[in-house]
């Protein structure tokens, strides 16, 4: 970050100038150094984050950009090996589509889905990747099902990277170990709170990944996957889980601006939301969240033969649209309890912990300054988040990669050098 400009900084300088002569000032030079840590082989374990998943999509600039591979090129100056990725090819480049900005029009964003280059060899299913890789990121990939051998055949992302008899085969767990590495990142847990929010609180069924995973199925879990990845001694960083209220998704669409919305539209016959809890429907209040796709269009609408949909009582939102201020609590929880597992393996493993939470928490409030540029957790313009309001935009990812950095260098003493997170864009504008 650059120094603020004063005036007593600038008098011991013209000060110094005297002694020149006589007194030749010595520079301190950044030295790359690895410290204690092997970076020969670097393997990076996780979700939709690792893998570069941006705009509601998996193409090929967000791969290029994921933080483990901005991590990956800095290790290079510290003894850091190859690192590949599965990316899409320069024809399939856009791989399973993904959202762009079309417009802005009065100040609302207009969203177009891309749809040419991209890499399906059927309607759900992707090109095939046979390559060696390190950034092992599996969009939806959450701790409960990475040990679960079905799963390879529900996520196309993960069926991508299996031969066809490993499809119903092979778990994510035994995907990921093995690989002989010398060093690992790992940032799983996410989805294992982010699909049961982002569904509204409501647990599907038939989608698994809407589930809220148990307090002791995630210690289970975690635990096993870090032994395994340290089985040979080896060090890695491992990443805490963000607050859910911290993203996007959940901070744009505002009780206030749906009233206000319905009041301009109904000529202020109506001017309250109505919403569906657990405890039955009432008013919403600033403390209720709604989800960054709940469908505006349908408020007054019909729904279940009665008119005024979201607008009375007798008619309230869909619990799946909304997180209540009671949810919320119930997902906070869930999140504290998981990471303080994670920093429990971390220290009894003696890994670097880079504290995703705090960090992103900070970036919601007040927001950072990075070399002069504004960063925040706001839509479109905060320049931390994508499209889809729950991924980073390339500059997001390369401030992440510093916090892992930051954590690698301070538990090993290393020293890394880090990104240059302004050489990366925000949203990208029409």
């Amino acid at each position: 970050m650059k120094r603020a400009f004063n005036h007593t900084s600038l008098y011991i300088g013209l000060a110094a100038l005297a002694l020149a002569a006589s007194c030749k000032p010595e520079i301190d030079s950044f030295e790359a150094q690895a410290g204690e840590a092997n970076f020969t082989k670097y393997i990076a374990v996780g979700n939709s984050l690792t893998a570069g998943f941006a705009d509601g999509g998996l193409y090929l600039e967000g791969q290029d950009v994921a933080y483990p591979n901005l991590i990956a090129e800095q290790l290079k100056q510290v003894g850091g090996g190859e690192f590949r990725s599965p990316l899409f090819s320069e024809d399939q480049r856009n791989g399973s589509g993904y959202l762009q900005l079309a417009a802005l029009v009065d100040g609302q964003p207009q969203m177009t889905n891309v749809t040419s280059n991209l890499a399906y060899r059927s309607s759900n299913r992707l090109t095939k990747f046979t390559g060696e890789i390190e950034n092992l990121g599996v969009p939806g990939m959450r701790l409960d099902l990475a040990f679960a051998p079905q799963f390879g055949a529900l996520n196309m992302y993960f069926e991508r990277l299996l031969t066809d008899a490993e499809v119903n085969q092979r778990t994510y767990f035994d995907f990921a170990g093995g690989r002989n590495h010398t060093f690992f990142s790992f940032w799983l847990g996410n989805n294992d709170v982010l699909g049961y929010a982002m569904n509204g609180a409501v647990q599907n069924p038939q989608d698994p990944t809407t589930t809220l995973t148990s307090v002791n199925t995630f210690n289970t879990r975690y635990t096993a996957f870090i032994d395994k990845l340290t089985e040979n001694q080896q060090k890695g960083v491992v990443a805490t889980i963000p607050t859910v209220t911290s993203i996007p998704y959940f901070n744009t669409v505002t009780t206030a601006r749906l009233e206000a919305g319905v009041s301009a539209s109904t000529g202020g016959q109506f001017t309250k939301i109505y919403i569906q809890t657990a405890t039955g429907p009432r008013e919403a209040t600033s403390e209720d969240l709604f989800t960054l796709t709940f469908p505006t269009d349908t408020l007054g609408k019909t729904s279940n033969g009665i008119p005024g949909y979201g607008l009375i009582q007798l008619n309230p939102l869909a619990d799946r649209f909304v997180l209540d201020k009671d949810e919320i609590a119930e997902i906070n929880a869930r999140v504290t309890a998981f990471n303080e597992i994670i920093k429990t393996v971390a220290s009894n493993k003696k890994l670097a912990l880079a504290d995703a939470q705090a960090y992103l928490n900070r970036v919601k409030s007040p927001g950072i300054i990075y070399n002069g540029v504004g960063v925040n957790a706001s839509f479109i313009t905060g320049n931390a988040f994508s499209l889809d309001g729950i991924h980073l935009t390339p500059m997001g990812n390369a401030l992440i990669a510093n916090l892992f950095i930051d954590a690698i260098n301070t538990k090993y003493d290393s020293s890394i050098p880090k990104v240059d997170a302004t050489q990366y864009r925000g949203v990208k504008f029409p």
